[in-house]
C-alpha cells in the first residue's frame, strides 16, 4: 500500500447570533446570522470543485447548519453525510457560557489580581487562562485545557486513523479555538496564531506522520453572491 496521506480543511462556522452580540459561546447552541449565512455560501460556493472525500462537524447546531450549506453549494455532494462528533464542539466555559465577554474577563482578571484584561492575556499562557476560568466558575464545570486538548485530539486520531493512507480531501467544520489550539499545537512554526475568522478555511496536510499548513485563516476563495441570490437564499443542505 503507498503512503498518500490526507489533505483536512478546517472551516470556522458562519457568524452567530452571540457572535453577533460578544458573548461567550461554547457548548451553548445559536443559530447563524443572515450575514452568517451569506459568507458561510460564499466560503462554499469557493469551494465548490473541490471534491470532499468526506465530511465531518462537532455535534452543535451552528457547525452543523453551516456544514448543510457548504454542502448546498458544492458540485461534488452526491454522496457526502455529515458525520458529527462531539469531540470538536468548542471549549466549554461552564458558568460562563452566554454572558457577556467583556464582563467575564472584567471578573477573572479582577480575582486573578490583574490590573487590566491586557495584562491577563499577556501574563498567562493559554493553559494558565482556561485554568483561571475553571477556578473562578463556582461550579468547576468550564473546561480546563488538557480536559479541552485531550477532546479533540482524541477526534483528530479517529480521522487521521480513518484516512492516512487514502489521499483523501476531509472537510472538517468546527469552531475557532479548536482550529486555533489543533494547529498551534501541530504545527510547529506557527504560533500565536490570529483570531480565526467566521466561515475562513485552514488547509492542513497530513503525510508521514507529519501536519503541513498550506493555509491558514483563509477568506480568498469567498465568491460573491448576486443581488437576488441575497433576497432568495438557497435552502439548506440536508441529510
Amino acid at each position: 500500500m503507498s503512503y498518500e496521506g490526507m489533505t483536512i480543511y478546517f472551516m470556522r462556522h458562519g457568524e452567530t447570533y452571540l457572535n453577533r452580540y460578544g458573548r461567550m459561546q461554547g457548548w451553548s447552541n445559536a443559530p447563524l446570522t443572515d450575514e452568517g449565512k451569506v459568507d458561510v455560501r460564499r466560503s462554499g460556493r469557493g469551494l465548490s470543485d473541490v471534491k470532499f472525500d468526506a465530511v465531518y462537524s462537532s455535534d452543535l447546531h451552528r457547525t452543523i447548519e453551516t456544514a448543510n450549506i457548504v454542502l448546498s453549494e458544492s458540485d461534488h455532494a452526491e454522496d457526502l453525510v455529515i458525520q458529527t462528533m462531539p469531540e470538536f464542539r468548542e471549549v466549554f466555559f461552564g458558568y460562563f457560557e452566554g454572558l457577556g465577554l467583556e464582563e467575564v474577563y472584567e471578573a477573572i482578571k479582577e480575582n486573578e489580581g490583574y490590573d487590566s484584561t491586557l495584562d491577563f492575556f499577556e501574563d498567562m499562557d493559554i493553559p494558565e487562562r482556561m485554568a483561571a476560568f475553571k477556578r473562578n466558575d463556582p461550579y468547576q464545570h468550564a473546561e480546563d485545557f488538557m480536559e479541552f486538548w485531550s477532546r479533540i485530539e482524541r477526534g483528530l486520531l479517529k480521522i487521521v486513523n480513518e484516512h492516512k493512507y487514502s489521499g483523501d480531501k476531509v472537510l472538517i467544520v468546527c469552531h475557532g479555538l479548536v482550529i486555533r489550539y489543533l494547529i498551534q499545537s501541530l504545527v510547529i512554526e506557527l504560533q500565536d496564531a490570529d483570531h480565526i475568522l467566521n466561515a475562513s478555511i485552514t488547509k492542513v496536510q497530513y503525510k508521514s506522520g507529519q501536519f503541513r499548513i498550506e493555509a491558514y485563516n483563509d477568506t480568498s476563495h469567498f465568491i460573491d453572491l448576486e443581488a437576488h441570490e441575497l433576497d432568495h437564499p438557497t435552502d439548506d443542505f440536508i441529510r
